[in-house]
């Protein structure tokens, strides 16, 4: 039998324009896979109705993701910039209706605490709760789904409820048979007002097909301030070191303030807040110009937890060069070989959805936008009186990001990394 498309379309764009986008997280912890020992997910299947119990394990479950996919990916050269989140939420959606090994397998290479129905539920909760804070005022935080139906095919009420109760998607019917290229539009329009017209014209004309009966989309934009911002006139031209034989010269932002800090063997860590303090930005920068390898090297859920412990919060004096990084990735191959094949092929199980075995994911694509520059001469006053008090106070640490460094922007609330990735060269997006 021929397998029918499940196209999965990933959008994301941050804004980090002087202006930073970001989230923060205190605390990051390894998840074990479902129907393993590990409290949390033993928790799940005796308090089901423990949402904020299931929201930690789900969080959790996250983080590990986050990381997972992050060392499959840091191969490539340059600049990086992904959603793990983002990721984490279309395919969600996807587990919804997926069945036997396919089930398994996601579950497992997602990390997500099993069974399905409280996790769907406590997922909702998660969105919910950033599409709140977003609402406030001190920035723009949105996350927006969509299911993108063929008309008169016949998904599985069950399947649409989860997605529009739990994840907010909005249902679309669309024509990919007689409407393809229409189609295409209609969800690239989508797109661009999701992410205030900053990512158009997404999908590409040939992805979708007269086969495709399902498209998924998840897009977040995120817009802030920084809680502290950079003068711009403090903003200097200086050299950035590629590598040890490479500098470029770059914009390099520069504040002495308060902020959270701490240092290893091997790194240095900061701390910027974006104003509300709810998100924030981690810089973790390597020592050494050839140190980034090894620190990615030892990134991992339980290692950042130990790293955030010895922060403390102290005088920095801060260089942090303005940046754009925009990446795409097609995940089907690195998701693969995470350990869901099943799922791509004439093996996927997505009965779920419609009550037959005919359905596979034909693509994953995954599309990432940040900004990141100063915003606002207001900083100066109080850098410029900060300056004057501590000046017979020993010299301050010196955090200066003018060689690679890799970044995380996380939630401080739920501990959701949102967004991560990596700056090689700035003068490159």
């Amino acid at each position: 039998m021929k397998k029918i498309c499940l196209f999965l379309f990933l959008v994301l764009l941050v804004g980090l324009s002087g202006k930073g986008y970001g989230l923060a997280s205190n605390d990051f912890a390894q998840a074990a896979p479902p129907n393993s020992s590990d409290p949390i997910n033993a928790t799940l299947a005796e308090k089901p109705a423990d949402t904020g119990v299931i929201a930690a394990a789900v969080v959790k479950g996250n983080t590990a993701f986050a990381f997972d996919l992050y060392a499959q990916l840091k191969s490539k050269e340059g600049n990086l910039f992904l959603s793990p989140y983002s990721i984490s939420t279309a395919l969600a959606m996807t587990w919804a209706g997926a069945r036997g090994q396919t089930e398994l397998q996601m579950a497992k290479t997602l990390h997500f605490p099993q069974p399905q129905e409280p996790f769907h539920k406590a997922y909702g909760h998660l969105i919910q709760q950033f599409n709140t804070q977003g609402q406030k005022g001190d920035y723009q935080l949105s996350v927006a789904n969509a299911l993108w139906l063929q008309k008169d095919y016949q998904f599985l009420p069950e399947f649409l409820g989860v997605a529009s109760a739990h994840y907010d998607a909005s249902l679309q019917q669309v024509d990919y048979v007689n409407e393809t290229e229409k189609t295409r539009q209609t969800i690239n329009d989508w797109t661009a007002r999701r992410t205030q017209d900053k990512i158009k014209d997404l999908i590409p004309q040939g992805a979708l097909n007269a086969l495709t009966r399902l498209v998924l989309t998840n897009a977040i934009y995120f817009k802030g301030d920084w809680a502290l911002k950079f003068d711009v006139d403090q903003t200097r031209e200086a050299p950035f070191s590629v590598s040890a034989d490479k500098r470029v010269n770059v914009p390099l932002m520069h504040q002495k303030e308060k902020f959270k800090y701490g240092q290893t063997e091997t790194h240095q860590m900061l701390e910027l807040p974006y104003k509300g303090e709810a998100l924030s930005m981690l810089v973790l920068l390597p020592n050494t110009i050839r140190g980034l390898p090894t620190l990615e090297k030892e990134l991992t859920a339980d290692r950042l937890t130990q790293w955030q412990r010895q922060m403390q919060k102290q005088e920095v004096l801060v260089y942090l060069p303005k940046f754009k990084v925009a990446s795409q990735f097609g995940l089907n191959q690195t998701l693969s070989a995470m350990g869901m094949p099943d799922a791509f092929g004439e093996t996927a199980d997505f009965s779920g959805m419609n009550g037959a075995k005919n359905l596979y994911i034909s693509d994953v694509i995954h599309k990432a936008f940040v900004e990141v520059n100063e915003e606002g001469t207001e900083a100066a006053a109080a850098t410029g009186a900060i300056v004057a008090v501590m000046s017979l106070a020993p010299p301050p640490p010196v955090f200066r990001a003018d060689r690679p460094f890799v970044f995380l922007i996380k939630d401080n609330a739920t501990g959701s990394i949102l967004f991560m990735g990596r700056v090689a060269d700035p003068t490159q997006e």
